[in-house]
């Protein structure tokens, strides 16, 4: 199972793999039970969890380096359900974490999430972006403009009759 792969779904707890997706859900995969179902998208949002970021007093972080710094600390995990432990827990894992528009409520959440990851022995790495590989491979010479695609042709506008619009008339 790969970082990249996890969702978590609003309205549902802990943390799932989206196996498939469609255009009206996704088939997810529960970390905790290992149960397969269909969510479906009327009802549920799928955030993955590469691109949540966490607000901090400098510029936001993903969610990613907050599992880092929680996971090269040696400090003990505190109990999900005790909020001061929790804020003092981050305070020491991750200073810069903005405490103000950082409800206590995600911070459980990271918690628990961290705690899945940890049990499932998931890995916690971004995957580079297609965007970012492909600028990395770019050759640092300037392209001729003979080897640059031709920009693509306008489409011709027919000149359509103009349709009538049926009005309904009133009944006297």
């Amino acid at each position: 199972m790969e970082y990249n792969k996890l969702v978590a779904v609003t309205g549902l707890s802990g943390l799932f793999e989206l196996v498939s997706s469609k255009a009206d859900g996704g088939l997810v995969r529960s970390l905790d039970d290992k149960s397969t179902k269909f969510v479906s998208n009327r009802v549920h949002a799928f955030s993955h969890l590469e691109s949540i970021e966490v607000f901090t007093t400098e510029d936001n972080v993903n969610l990613t380096e907050v599992f880092l710094a929680m996971q090269s600390n040696s400090q003990a995990l505190p109990d999900a359900n005790d909020a001061k432990a929790i804020k003092a827990y981050f305070g020491v894992v991750y200073p810069n974490m903005d405490f103000e528009r950082v409800y206590g409520s995600d911070m459980k959440k990271m918690i628990k999430w961290f705690e899945i990851l940890k049990k499932n022995e998931i890995e916690i790495k971004l995957s580079e972006s297609p965007a970012e590989d492909a600028v990395a491979e770019q050759p640092t010479e300037k392209k001729s403009a003979a080897s640059k695609p031709a920009a693509p042709k306008a489409a011709a506008v027919k000149n359509a009759p103009a349709k009538k619009i049926n009005t309904p008339r009133k009944m006297a």
